[in-house]
């Protein structure tokens, strides 16, 4: 189903909501830096959880809507997913809400999160509650160059997380990812997809498909999101006046070590 998100910092945007048939959540997936909602990528993954009861509300960001390659500065970004997550919550009905995507999509989701529970100026606007994040592939650090710089602000989100992360992705050093979320705690999981780049790409080598690595990492989200969603954990607004900021939520997800890895 075709939609517009409109609202507050940023023009207009299509969405697409996937919807599927007796789902137990909903997912808003924002798209990476380099290609909009309708890449194959997103069209392939948005199918495959909604073949896991998931549903996915897909979006643009306002720069990839009017057709440009340069992402938008961080605060419009943010704006965008502001107005997916409040949409999503009117589609998801009583469901749990959960927000990600790919790439710099789950980036921007986390980082408004622990801006809004962090106060940070402007921030005013409630969000609704959210069950989780989930990342397909977190852009850790540039091309090659290691760091954990861009993952600081995990530490603030308070709820649960999974990462789904290829062990050759040169945007995120799998031994830094590993380090990053076992040092968020019980309330963050790792699923690493052996061999895949950051797109998710195979080599013929590993014998398995990018296809294959996307409905495993589908069934894998739809599995634990139920957990999430189920389990004791920070369920509030995130409100720019958080009464508890830094709350971190402590639940029966899975925990790092060894990491679930994904064929």
């Amino acid at each position: 189903m075709r939609l517009t998100l409109e609202g507050d910092g940023h023009p207009p945007v299509s969405g697409v909501l996937d919807r599927a048939a007796g789902a137990h959540c909903l997912l808003v997936l924002g798209h990476g830096a380099g290609a909009p909602m309708t890449h194959p990528f997103m069209e392939k993954l948005a199918a495959a959880l909604v073949a896991q009861r998931v549903s996915a509300l897909r979006y643009n960001f306002a720069y990839a809507e009017a057709g440009r390659r340069r992402p938008d500065a961080a605060r419009k970004l943010h704006a965008v997913v502001a107005s997916a997550l409040r949409l999503g919550r009117k589609l998801a009905g009583g469901a749990p809400l959960f927000a990600g995507g790919k790439s710099m999509g789950g980036r921007m989701s986390s980082s408004l999160i622990a801006e809004r529970v962090g106060g940070a100026p402007g921030s005013a606007s409630p969000l609704p509650a959210l069950a989780g994040l989930v990342f397909f592939g977190f852009p850790l650090h540039p091309p090659g160059r290691p760091d954990t710089a861009r993952a600081e602000h995990l530490a603030s989100v308070g709820l649960p997380m999974l990462f789904h992360q290829g062990t050759r992705d040169r945007l995120a050093d799998i031994g830094l990812m590993r380090t990053v979320v076992a040092g968020l705690g019980a309330g963050a999981a790792l699923r690493e997809v052996d061999d895949a780049g950051h797109s998710f790409d195979l080599p013929k080598r590993s014998g398995h498909t990018t296809d294959e690595a996307i409905a495993r990492m589908a069934e894998q989200t739809a599995l634990w999101a139920r957990e999430a969603a189920g389990s004791p954990r920070l369920s509030r607004e995130c409100l720019a006046d958080a009464d508890r900021p830094g709350e971190r939520a402590e639940w029966a997800g899975d925990r790092v070590g060894p990491p679930g890895r994904t064929p």
